[in-house]
């Protein structure tokens, strides 16, 4: 309990946030999102010739290899930062990217919670604020949360991205899957902006991409 706490603290401390916990209570850390050792490895696509982008969406991943509701929260608690990783984009293209996807790479996270009706709806429950992430090309980078996000356990952690974000690894069997906010029909473009934003709103996120994995997660601080 001691080691956890002390952790815990670490973890806080550096993202300059507050949490008071029930006295004899043991919290437990999570990263959501975190699956250590897949095939091939979680390595962003960008600047091989292949690059993509995750592009004017919300989006979180379905399953990587056997696991399934990989970004989905395991019980309640507190998300208190967001961690992505992303690739090296060479100038070329950055600048394609810059002019065809709505500006300078940015993302930031959102909360959204199944809703029963109509199939694969999710209403957006909270979100981070949206971060700049060119300088943090071909880095892991985390951002601490001034506001943290209440979760309930099965809520799901997307990654909201309203330009572009190089944050995208492929190569994975159909085993592996994320899902998108974009409605049916417009599966296959970028050019229209279908980032779910507005807080309370219910969104149908019809699009399913096989063999990608978003390189995202989450931090997660809850207790029993």
């Amino acid at each position: 309990m001691l080691h956890m706490r002390r952790l815990i603290t670490t973890i806080l401390a550096g993202c300059g946030l507050a949490l008071v916990l029930p006295a004899g209570s043991l919290a437990t850390l999570t990263e959501v999102g975190v699956i250590p050792a897949t095939t091939p490895a979680t390595v962003p696509s960008c600047p091989t010739p292949s690059c993509l982008a995750v592009s004017r969406t919300t989006g979180f991943q379905v399953k990587v290899e056997a696991n399934n509701n990989t970004e989905a929260a395991p019980r309640e608690g507190t998300v208190v930062a967001w961690t992505i990783t992303l690739g090296k984009p060479t100038a070329a293209q950055i600048k394609f990217f810059n002019a065809n996807e709505g500006g300078p790479s940015s993302a930031g996270i959102a909360i959204l919670r199944a809703q029963k009706s109509p199939k694969l709806t999710y209403k957006l429950i909270a979100q981070s604020p949206i971060v700049p992430l060119e300088k943090y090309f071909g880095k892991t980078a985390q951002f601490p949360l001034a506001t943290t996000l209440q979760v309930k356990k099965g809520d799901v952690v997307a990654l909201t991205v309203p330009s572009w974000a190089p944050a995208l690894a492929l190569g994975f069997g159909k085993g592996t899957s994320w899902r998108a906010s974009r409605p049916k029909g417009q599966c296959t473009t970028t050019g229209t902006q279908t980032d779910h934003v507005t807080v309370g709103s219910n969104v149908q996120y019809y699009c399913l991409y096989q063999t990608a994995r978003l390189t995202y997660s989450a931090t997660l601080i809850s207790t029993p």
